[in-house]
């Protein structure tokens, strides 16, 4: 168990985080931000 500590808590970590940021309406930013970088690479906007 001592040695599954450290990615248990990595990962209880990155739930909360997730949590957090779909609660703060984040998802949608999100995608918009890498809307707008995928089509300046590819050179459509």
């Amino acid at each position: 168990m001592k040695r599954n500590l450290p990615a248990i808590l990595l990962i209880l970590t990155a739930v909360a985080l997730i949590a957090a940021g779909i609660l703060m309406h984040q998802p949608e930013s999100v995608l918009h931000k890498a809307v707008k970088i995928c089509m300046e690479c590819i050179g459509l906007g």
